[in-house]
Protein backbone atom coordinates (compact mmCIF):
# COMPACT_ATOMS: atom_id res chain seq x y z
CA UNK A 1 0.00 0.00 0.00
CA UNK A 2 1.73 3.15 -1.24
CA UNK A 3 1.44 6.53 0.48
CA UNK A 4 0.35 9.39 -1.74
CA UNK A 5 -0.12 13.01 -0.66
CA UNK A 6 -0.10 14.10 2.96
CA UNK A 7 -3.63 15.24 3.72
CA UNK A 8 -3.39 16.02 7.45
CA UNK A 9 -0.79 16.30 10.19
CA UNK A 10 -1.77 16.40 13.85
CA UNK A 11 0.16 16.30 17.10
CA UNK A 12 0.68 12.54 17.05
CA UNK A 13 0.01 11.34 13.51
CA UNK A 14 0.22 12.09 9.81
CA UNK A 15 -2.53 10.95 7.44
CA UNK A 16 -1.74 10.02 3.86
CA UNK A 17 -4.04 9.34 0.91
CA UNK A 18 -3.80 5.99 -0.88
CA UNK A 19 -5.11 4.77 -4.22
CA UNK A 20 -8.32 3.52 -2.61
CA UNK A 21 -10.22 6.70 -1.77
CA UNK A 22 -12.05 5.04 1.12
CA UNK A 23 -8.80 4.35 2.98
CA UNK A 24 -5.90 6.28 4.48
CA UNK A 25 -2.53 5.49 6.02
CA UNK A 26 -1.98 6.82 9.55
CA UNK A 27 1.68 7.26 10.46
CA UNK A 28 2.38 7.52 14.20
CA UNK A 29 4.95 10.20 15.09
CA UNK A 30 7.59 10.33 17.82
CA UNK A 31 6.45 13.82 18.85
CA UNK A 32 5.41 14.49 22.44
CA UNK A 33 3.10 17.43 23.11
CA UNK A 34 1.21 18.71 26.13
CA UNK A 35 -0.94 21.70 27.09
CA UNK A 36 -2.27 22.10 23.54
CA UNK A 37 1.24 21.72 22.10
CA UNK A 38 2.69 24.57 24.19
CA UNK A 39 5.15 21.98 25.52
CA UNK A 40 6.90 19.92 22.85
CA UNK A 41 9.57 17.26 22.61
CA UNK A 42 10.38 14.00 20.83
CA UNK A 43 10.97 10.49 22.10
CA UNK A 44 12.52 8.08 19.60
CA UNK A 45 10.35 4.98 19.25
CA UNK A 46 7.28 6.51 20.90
CA UNK A 47 5.30 6.41 17.66
CA UNK A 48 5.92 2.69 17.21
CA UNK A 49 4.88 2.01 20.80
CA UNK A 50 1.63 3.93 20.41
CA UNK A 51 0.93 2.23 17.08
CA UNK A 52 1.37 -1.21 18.64
CA UNK A 53 -0.67 -0.41 21.76
CA UNK A 54 -3.50 1.17 19.79
CA UNK A 55 -3.66 -1.74 17.31
CA UNK A 56 -3.94 -4.28 20.13
CA UNK A 57 -6.63 -2.29 21.96
CA UNK A 58 -8.63 -1.61 18.80
CA UNK A 59 -8.51 -5.35 18.07
CA UNK A 60 -9.79 -6.09 21.57
CA UNK A 61 -12.62 -3.61 21.14
CA UNK A 62 -13.55 -5.01 17.69
CA UNK A 63 -13.88 -8.46 19.28
CA UNK A 64 -16.30 -6.89 21.75
CA UNK A 65 -18.55 -5.39 19.09
CA UNK A 66 -17.14 -1.87 18.80
CA UNK A 67 -16.51 -0.83 15.20
CA UNK A 68 -13.22 1.00 14.58
CA UNK A 69 -11.47 2.60 11.65
CA UNK A 70 -8.51 0.19 11.80
CA UNK A 71 -8.16 -2.09 8.77
CA UNK A 72 -4.70 -3.54 9.48
CA UNK A 73 -1.21 -2.75 10.70
CA UNK A 74 1.19 -2.15 7.83
CA UNK A 75 4.44 -1.91 9.80
CA UNK A 76 5.76 -0.64 13.13
CA UNK A 77 4.44 2.92 12.71
CA UNK A 78 1.78 2.77 9.97
CA UNK A 79 -1.87 1.69 10.12
CA UNK A 80 -4.22 1.29 7.18
CA UNK A 81 -7.50 2.88 8.27
CA UNK A 82 -10.96 3.62 6.94
CA UNK A 83 -11.44 7.21 5.88
CA UNK A 84 -13.87 9.01 8.17
CA UNK A 85 -15.13 12.52 8.76
CA UNK A 86 -13.88 13.16 12.28
CA UNK A 87 -16.53 14.53 14.62
CA UNK A 88 -14.81 17.53 16.27
CA UNK A 89 -15.66 16.38 19.78
CA UNK A 90 -13.17 14.79 22.16
CA UNK A 91 -15.02 12.29 24.33
CA UNK A 92 -13.41 11.89 27.75
CA UNK A 93 -14.28 9.09 30.16
CA UNK A 94 -13.20 9.53 33.78
CA UNK A 95 -13.10 6.76 36.38
CA UNK A 96 -10.87 8.51 38.94
CA UNK A 97 -10.52 12.25 39.64
CA UNK A 98 -7.33 13.88 38.42
CA UNK A 99 -6.15 16.54 35.99
CA UNK A 100 -8.65 19.16 34.85
CA UNK A 101 -11.53 17.56 36.78
CA UNK A 102 -9.66 18.12 40.06
CA UNK A 103 -8.74 21.67 39.04
CA UNK A 104 -12.25 22.60 37.91
CA UNK A 105 -14.33 21.03 40.66
CA UNK A 106 -11.92 20.57 43.55
CA UNK A 107 -12.50 16.82 43.76
CA UNK A 108 -9.50 15.36 45.55
CA UNK A 109 -6.85 13.80 43.33
CA UNK A 110 -7.24 10.02 43.20
CA UNK A 111 -10.88 9.92 44.27
CA UNK A 112 -12.69 6.99 42.66
CA UNK A 113 -15.83 8.40 41.05
CA UNK A 114 -19.21 6.97 42.03
CA UNK A 115 -19.84 6.29 38.33
CA UNK A 116 -17.82 6.75 35.16
CA UNK A 117 -18.18 10.33 33.97
CA UNK A 118 -18.42 11.10 30.23
CA UNK A 119 -17.53 14.62 29.12
CA UNK A 120 -17.40 16.35 25.73
CA UNK A 121 -14.71 18.82 24.67
CA UNK A 122 -14.65 20.90 21.49
CA UNK A 123 -11.70 19.74 19.39
CA UNK A 124 -10.23 23.19 18.68
CA UNK A 125 -6.65 24.04 19.68
CA UNK A 126 -7.16 27.78 19.11
CA UNK A 127 -9.86 27.81 21.79
CA UNK A 128 -8.01 25.43 24.12
CA UNK A 129 -10.41 22.49 23.60
CA UNK A 130 -13.18 23.91 25.84
CA UNK A 131 -15.68 21.67 27.61
CA UNK A 132 -19.03 21.29 25.83
CA UNK A 133 -22.56 20.62 26.98
CA UNK A 134 -24.85 18.63 24.70
CA UNK A 135 -26.67 21.84 23.88
CA UNK A 136 -23.42 23.56 22.87
CA UNK A 137 -22.60 20.71 20.50
CA UNK A 138 -26.06 20.76 18.92
CA UNK A 139 -26.10 24.57 18.67
CA UNK A 140 -22.73 24.50 16.89
CA UNK A 141 -23.94 21.66 14.62
CA UNK A 142 -21.02 19.44 15.65
CA UNK A 143 -23.33 16.44 16.05
CA UNK A 144 -27.02 15.64 16.30
CA UNK A 145 -28.76 14.74 19.54
CA UNK A 146 -28.89 11.08 18.48
CA UNK A 147 -25.20 11.11 17.58
CA UNK A 148 -24.30 12.55 20.98
CA UNK A 149 -26.25 9.74 22.63
CA UNK A 150 -24.35 7.25 20.46
CA UNK A 151 -20.99 8.80 21.42
CA UNK A 152 -21.84 8.46 25.11
CA UNK A 153 -23.05 4.88 24.70
CA UNK A 154 -19.92 3.89 22.76
CA UNK A 155 -17.64 5.62 25.26
CA UNK A 156 -19.24 3.75 28.16
CA UNK A 157 -19.06 0.46 26.25
CA UNK A 158 -15.37 1.03 25.52
CA UNK A 159 -14.82 1.74 29.20
CA UNK A 160 -16.69 -1.42 30.19
CA UNK A 161 -14.28 -3.47 28.04
CA UNK A 162 -11.06 -1.67 28.93
CA UNK A 163 -11.56 -1.33 32.70
CA UNK A 164 -11.53 -5.06 33.49
CA UNK A 165 -8.86 -5.71 30.88
CA UNK A 166 -6.45 -3.23 32.47
CA UNK A 167 -7.35 -4.47 35.94
CA UNK A 168 -6.24 -7.93 34.78
CA UNK A 169 -2.77 -6.57 33.90
CA UNK A 170 -2.46 -4.57 37.13
CA UNK A 171 -3.12 -1.15 35.62
CA UNK A 172 -5.76 1.34 36.75
CA UNK A 173 -7.49 3.07 33.85
CA UNK A 174 -7.88 6.52 35.39
CA UNK A 175 -9.36 8.28 32.37
CA UNK A 176 -9.08 8.35 28.59
CA UNK A 177 -9.93 10.40 25.53
CA UNK A 178 -11.41 8.94 22.35
CA UNK A 179 -12.47 10.39 19.03
CA UNK A 180 -15.04 9.17 16.53
CA UNK A 181 -15.65 9.63 12.83
CA UNK A 182 -18.46 9.08 10.34
CA UNK A 183 -17.78 6.75 7.41
CA UNK A 184 -19.23 7.45 3.97
CA UNK A 185 -22.49 5.78 5.01
CA UNK A 186 -22.80 7.88 8.15
CA UNK A 187 -21.92 5.05 10.53
CA UNK A 188 -19.93 6.16 13.58
CA UNK A 189 -16.57 4.44 14.04
CA UNK A 190 -13.98 4.69 16.80
CA UNK A 191 -11.06 6.59 15.24
CA UNK A 192 -7.74 8.21 16.20
CA UNK A 193 -5.94 6.01 18.79
CA UNK A 194 -6.02 4.60 22.31
CA UNK A 195 -2.56 4.80 23.86
CA UNK A 196 -0.65 6.28 26.81
CA UNK A 197 -0.88 9.58 24.91
CA UNK A 198 -4.67 9.55 25.28
CA UNK A 199 -5.13 7.57 28.52
CA UNK A 200 -3.96 7.79 32.10
CA UNK A 201 -2.62 4.52 33.49
CA UNK A 202 -1.48 4.09 37.10
CA UNK A 203 0.24 0.95 38.29
CA UNK A 204 -2.27 -0.85 40.50
CA UNK A 205 0.29 -1.59 43.21
CA UNK A 206 2.70 1.34 43.28
CA UNK A 207 0.50 4.08 41.82
CA UNK A 208 3.29 4.93 39.35
CA UNK A 209 2.04 6.92 36.35
CA UNK A 210 2.65 5.09 33.07
CA UNK A 211 1.35 7.58 30.52
CA UNK A 212 1.92 11.05 29.04
CA UNK A 213 1.73 12.62 32.50
CA UNK A 214 5.37 11.57 32.76
CA UNK A 215 6.05 14.19 30.08
CA UNK A 216 3.48 16.73 31.31
CA UNK A 217 4.86 16.60 34.86
CA UNK A 218 8.56 16.13 34.00
CA UNK A 219 8.68 12.71 35.66
CA UNK A 220 11.07 11.27 33.05
CA UNK A 221 11.32 7.76 31.56
CA UNK A 222 8.45 8.35 29.14
CA UNK A 223 9.52 5.63 26.72
CA UNK A 224 10.09 3.11 29.51
CA UNK A 225 6.56 3.73 30.80
CA UNK A 226 5.04 3.17 27.35
CA UNK A 227 7.15 0.02 26.92
CA UNK A 228 5.82 -1.33 30.22
CA UNK A 229 2.22 -0.72 29.13
CA UNK A 230 2.82 -2.53 25.83
CA UNK A 231 4.60 -5.40 27.58
CA UNK A 232 1.62 -6.00 29.86
CA UNK A 233 -0.88 -5.75 26.98
CA UNK A 234 1.09 -8.22 24.87
CA UNK A 235 1.36 -10.58 27.83
CA UNK A 236 -2.43 -10.67 28.08
CA UNK A 237 -3.40 -10.67 24.40
CA UNK A 238 -0.69 -12.70 22.66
Amino acid sequence: MEKKELIYEGKGKKLFAVENGDLLIAEFKDDLTAFNAQKRSQESGKGALNAAISAKLFGLLEKNGIATHLVKTLDSTNHLIKKTQIIPIEVVVRNVATGSLTKRLGIEEGTKLAFSLVEFYYKNDDLGDPILSDEHAILMKLASDNELKTLKELARKINSVLLPFFESIKLRLIDFKVEFGRDRNGAILLADEISPDSCRFWDATSGEKLDKDRFRQDLGDVKSAYEEVLKRILGALN
